[in-house]
């Protein structure tokens, strides 16, 4: 049995699968431990991917040569393109997933992927020799043997599942929490903290009276996630909408008393913009109803996910809430809703390289850095699998910054801000969101991908045969005029569409442009003075993220800096500038000292004599 290998990836959620991927992908011997092999890459809350930001997220990942929309695209039961009414900076792709068939696809992928091998053991501690991680040891005390380990534990560090004043110890409902692995972390001076989330419960759709409810159907003509695929001949599904309503609200009223977010029971802090049900109806006390979206979990069972009305409530109460929503008061639960609390490690203790600061070579992805979701996970996951192996080839690591992509935004809010609250990801966060579109993830990201060797020669090609359309279409646009006016200019006013300019030019149907292509030159012909304006602000911006703080810099020594901005400065440790300014409690004017500081001593170490 293969004991010693270049990567070990603990952990097989999210994270952790786009993680393995992508090291084995980079022809790194890659060992994934998981507690349980069976529920690798689980759906274990929502049965869908992506959403506001989110969708960013997953096509960003797709870009870089990750697995996650390649199978949504295989899996997914319902499509639907979120704000098409906004502009094209805040929309986003949302699917329904088929829950098992995501879960099965994905683990054939990671069993079908060379490089990898897989064992369902649980770490339980780490090996660390002269403060670098070597590997890890199994509940069967076996040791795993590695360059790098890359942590991706979700909820499962000292995970304490909540169901009324029932605690059991647990990962997720049915499987076991890990128990020892925290207590390594800490012994090597690692903070460790506690977050809480939440889960609602599943449903027999036999029980539902789809008549008093409000069907909602995805787009007529689904849009892929991944650049790979042509198109989705899967069947589609509708989800349901209802609502909570004051008679809901009065059970959960009447029984405050009864759940453990308000009896103290739950310590962790919950996400803030997905709160379960008790919690909206105590914060929120003058709205009369809530929206609740019922999604089904497959096409192979009658399971629905009650979206909207996650509860820690006892089992009873479970049923007499859900009994007072239109179109469920006969309905059948098949699994009762929980919360669980779960460790993980504030995240100013990691580099952007996702590295710890402590220990080098060991590696954090995932819930365990105060993320919520798969997508933010997912993210995290390739981003650490690529670093492990540059790390290992003694390489600079792969940093995207906030003008590049949304894992960017994602990953500098992480390490340089730190959170004490699960993180969601959301548009408003990009200051670029304009340029950092759903759409054009392939043409910022690919290029990264096919560097790493994760993206193949067929996907380069057809990127490059796409950008030299765009470039030629654009030029013919600016040049061919009618009625006085450029295509260009047509095309810019707002009721205008490429369509339309197709039907005015019949030789521009002679470039045989693709659609994906027709959308990139129709978003940037009509929003080029923004663009231009987004790239001038990113250019200002880039001045300060390239403007390095030298390693020798002590900040505890510049006495003209206040001293929070000194305390932080230092547990942060940032890279530049830019990732300076964007610490919290360090101001304008600790900058500017701190940027003369440097500059100062450079000069002074100039003028020395030899």
């Amino acid at each position: 049995m293969r004991n010693n290998f270049d990567v070990i990836v603990v952990g097989g959620g999210h994270a952790g699968c786009e993680a393995a991927l992508a090291a084995a992908r980079m022809g790194r011997a890659t060992l994934l431990i998981t507690a349980n092999f069976d529920t690798v890459a689980q759906l274990s809350c929502n049965p869908a991917i992506g959403g506001l930001a989110k969708g960013q997220l997953v096509r960003e990942i797709d870009a870089l040569g990750g697995e996650m929309a390649k199978v949504t695209d295989m899996t997914g039961i319902q499509y639907r393109m979120l704000n098409t009414s906004k502009g094209p900076a805040v929309r986003s792709l949302r699917a329904q997933a088929d829950k098992k068939q995501y879960q099965f696809l994905m683990k054939e992928r990671l069993e079908a992927q060379d490089n990898l091998f897989i064992r369902q053991d649980m770490a339980e501690s780490l090996c660390i020799e002269n403060k670098r991680a070597v590997g890890v040891i199994g509940k069967n005390k076996i040791k795993y043997l590695g360059n790098a380990v890359i942590i991706t534990t979700g909820t499962f560090l000292n995970g304490l599942i909540h169901c009324g004043t029932s605690q059991i110890p647990g990962g997720r409902a049915g499987e076991p929490a890990s128990m020892e692995l925290s207590g390594s972390l800490r012994g090597l001076n690692l903070e460790i903290g506690r977050l809480k989330t939440g889960t609602p419960a599943r449903i027999n759709s036999k029980s539902v009276d789809f008549s008093a409810l409000e069907p909602q159907y995805g787009d007529e003509t689904p849009l892929p996630f991944s650049f790979t695929t042509n198109k989705i001949d899967r069947p589609q599904v509708p989800c349901y909408i209802t609502h909570t309503n004051k008679k809901t609200h009065d059970v959960i009223k009447a029984n405050l008393d009864k759940y453990p977010l308000f009896t103290g029971q739950i310590k962790g802090v919950g996400a803030r913009y997905c709160p379960s049900i008790e919690d909206k109806v105590f914060r929120f006390p003058e709205k009369d109803s809530h929206q609740v979206f019922l999604e089904p979990e497959g096409l192979n069972t009658m399971e629905m996910y009650c979206n909207g009305v996650s509860t820690s409530a006892p089992p009873e109460m479970q049923e007499e809430m859900l009994r007072t929503i239109k179109g469920l008061e006969n309905v059948e639960i098949t699994r009762y809703g929980y919360a669980i609390e779960y460790d993980f490690a504030p995240p100013t203790q990691i580099k952007p390289s996702l590295e710890t600061k402590i220990v080098e070579n060991l590696f954090l992805a995932g819930q365990i850095n105060g993320t919520s979701g798969y997508e933010e996970a997912a993210a995290q996951g390739i981003m650490a699998g690529i670093n492990a192996c540059l790390k290992i080839e003694n390489s600079d690591p792969f940093i995207l910054d906030r003008s590049e992509a949304y894992i960017g935004v994602l990953i500098d809010d992480l390490v340089t801000k730190g959170t004490s609250e699960p993180y969601r990801m959301f548009t408003s966060r990009a200051e670029y969101r304009l340029l950092l579109r759903h759409d054009n993830a392939d043409r910022r990201l690919m290029k990264y991908g096919y560097k790493f060797g994760l993206i193949s020669q067929q996907q380069w090609d057809a990127l490059n045969e796409k950008e030299d359309k765009i470039k030629e279409v654009r030029q013919y646009l600016e040049s061919k005029t009618t009625a006085n006016n450029s295509l260009a200019k047509i095309l810019r006013r707002p009721d205008s569409k490429f369509e339309d300019i197709l039907e005015m030019d019949e030789s521009l149907k002679g470039f045989n442009i693709s659609e994906s292509a027709q959308e990139q030159v129709e978003i940037e012909v009509k929003y080029e003075g923004y663009i231009a304006r987004q790239r001038a602000q990113i250019e200002k911006f880039m001045k300060m993220e390239n403007f390095a703080i030298p390693d020798w810099i002590d900040f505890e020594s510049i006495p003209e800096m206040r001293i929070e901005a000194r305390q932080k400065l230092t547990a942060v440790n940032p890279l530049s500038l830019g990732q300076a300014s964007r610490i919290s409690g360090v101001s304008p004017a600790d900058i500017a000292i701190l940027m003369l500081y440097i500059e100062g001593k450079a000069r002074r170490a100039e003028r020395k004599p030899e």
